[in-house]
Parts: structure tokens; C-alpha cells; sequence
């Protein structure tokens, strides 16, 4: 006999102790149980999915059928009516019609789609920078500082509706975005890791590239509210952006757009050799399309 095998045994046998009849029937009982919830739960959600999945089918072939036109109202389809969608437009002409085919009872923004010759999924080939157009947006939009709180004053005269560090962090990450554009000084980077995820998603990160990281935040708030625009391409490759207001003279936004159209060649990505500005459109808020002739455009530089 070995002493030592014995006494092993016996504290193994002490350890884990024998599960009686009654509990092992329990269990089994327990798992049955278990089993048959899910199995039902399964055959519930392969029922719905069954029954809804002709529904869907119809809703997707009504939809395909649906004339485009008719998703919009008489008025705008009669303002497109005065737009020949196979033309190129001048870019004096395309202001006056996109003017003309406005179709809101307010004083609607003009915006301009730029369709760029660049692959957006490649980092050397993103485009992202600012400028400040000669006659402003027509839009007053709401900046928030992001700077360290004895300079929270400052920034507030220079126009910001919202300033500080450790407080404006805390109620941005509550969830509060009622801003338009955030300015942040270089040293108050570093604590934004807290929000990156929340400005990011909504397009709202400081970057160096569009002149929102810097020293001189005061001049950078009252740029904005100038008419200092960022611009960046979307996952299209598409730039969206505001380049006025249609009660604007037609003068004035084409001084705009000229500048904001300069503005994306010269940050055209050294990687892309050719054909970098391939579409231009302007529109009126919830108005029609204009095309406008690039090609032209370029040659009057």
C-alpha cells in the first residue's frame, strides 16, 4: 500500500463529492427545457421571416417600377423641365438656372457637387482642406473651441457658442452636437480621444488640414464665420459642399465658386496625374441639378 496514493484519493473523493439521482434528473430536465425554448424561438423567427419575405419582395419590385419623377412634387418637376439634362452649362449660366428652378419659398442655399478622379480608399489620394469664400455662405454657422479654460473667454468673443477643455469633453460625450464646426488649439488634441469616435462620425474632428487645429483660434472662429468652408471628398469621392445663398447676386457666387473650385485643384493629391475635376453640378436646395461645364471652367483659369 502507498500511503501517499491513499491519502490523494481520499481528498479527490472529498473534493467532489457524488451528484445524487435526483439532482442529475434535474439537470437534464433543466437542459430539455432549455432546448425546446430555443428550438421554438428558432421555428418563430423562420416563420416571420417566411411570411414577410414575399412582402418584401413586392415592396422592392414596386419601388423598381416607380417612375423617379414622380417621387417629386409638379413644381420641381416643372423647374426641371427648364434644364436640358444633356447639357453642359457655363458657369454663369448654370447660377442664373439653378437660381431659376429654385423651387422653395425661402431664401434657399446654393450648393455645387464636385465628382473628383480620385480613388477615396486610398490614403494619398484623400482630399480634405478649406477656403474662405470672398462673399461668405449666407449661412451663420455655430462654432464650438476646444481650448483650456482661461482662454474659454476669448474664444467665446471671438464668436463661439461653446468653449473650454475638461467641461465642453464631458458634454459632447453626454451626447450634445449642436455645432457645425469644431476649433481645437494643438495641445488640446490629445484629450479629444475621449470624443474622437462621436466627432468623427458626425464630420466634426479638428484637422490641421482644414485649418481647425491651431494656435490662432480667435482668427480661426472668425474665419469660419466669414465664409470659411472644409471640404472633403466622401466615400464616393464627392465633394459636397454650400457656395451661397440664391437671393445672392449671380456675380457674387460665381466669384464664390471660381475661389472654392480653385481651391480643389490645388489640393489635388500629387498621386492623381489626370482628369481630377471629371463632374460639376450646382442646385438649389431641394432644387434640380445643373451641370456645369468643367472643361470650360479650366480653360479660363
Amino acid at each position: 500500500m502507498n500511503p501517499k496514493k491513499d491519502s490523494a484519493k481520499a481528498e479527490k473523493e472529498v473534493a467532489t463529492p457524488e451528484i445524487s439521482e435526483a439532482e442529475l434528473l434535474k439537470t437534464k430536465k433543466e437542459e430539455a427545457k432549455i432546448k425546446k425554448v430555443a428550438e421554438k424561438e428558432e421555428k418563430k423567427a423562420a416563420k416571420i421571416e417566411k411570411k414577410s419575405a414575399p412582402q418584401k419582395a413586392a415592396k422592392i419590385k414596386k419601388v423598381q417600377k416607380r417612375n423617379p419623377l414622380k417621387i417629386h412634387s409638379k413644381k420641381w418637376r416643372a423647374a426641371k423641365e427648364k434644364i436640358d439634362s444633356d447639357k453642359l452649362y457655363s458657369l454663369a449660366e448654370a447660377v442664373k438656372l439653378a437660381k431659376e428652378t429654385s423651387t422653395t419659398k425661402f431664401d434657399a442655399s446654393l450648393e455645387i457637387h464636385t465628382r473628383l478622379g480620385i480613388n477615396p480608399k486610398k490614403s494619398d489620394q484623400i482630399v480634405r482642406a478649406s477656403v474662405s469664400l470672398p462673399h461668405g455662405t449666407g449661412k451663420k454657422l455655430r462654432v464650438v473651441a476646444f481650448v483650456v479654460e482661461e482662454k474659454a473667454a476669448a474664444a467665446k468673443k471671438a464668436g463661439a457658442v461653446e468653449a473650454g477643455e475638461e467641461s465642453l469633453i464631458e458634454k459632447i460625450g453626454k451626447g450634445w452636437l449642436d455645432f457645425d464646426v469644431a476649433v481645437a488649439t494643438p495641445e488640446m488634441m490629445k484629450k479629444l480621444g475621449k470624443i474622437a469616435k462621436t466627432l468623427g462620425q458626425k464630420g466634426l474632428m479638428p484637422n490641421p488640414k482644414a485649418g481647425t487645429v491651431t494656435p490662432d483660434f480667435e482668427n480661426a472662429i472668425a474665419e469660419i464665420q466669414k465664409g470659411k468652408v472644409e471640404f472633403r471628398g466622401d466615400s464616393f469621392g464627392i465633394l459636397h459642399n454650400l457656395v451661397g445663398k440664391v437671393s445672392f447676386d449671380d456675380a457674387k457666387l460665381v466669384e464664390n465658386i471660381e475661389q472654392y473650385l480653385r481651391a480643389v485643384l490645388d489640393a489635388k493629391p500629387k498621386t492623381v496625374k489626370a482628369n481630377y475635376l471629371r463632374g460639376i453640378a450646382l442646385a438649389s436646395s431641394m432644387g434640380p441639378g445643373v451641370r456645369v461645364d468643367a472643361n470650360e471652367f479650366l480653360k479660363n483659369l
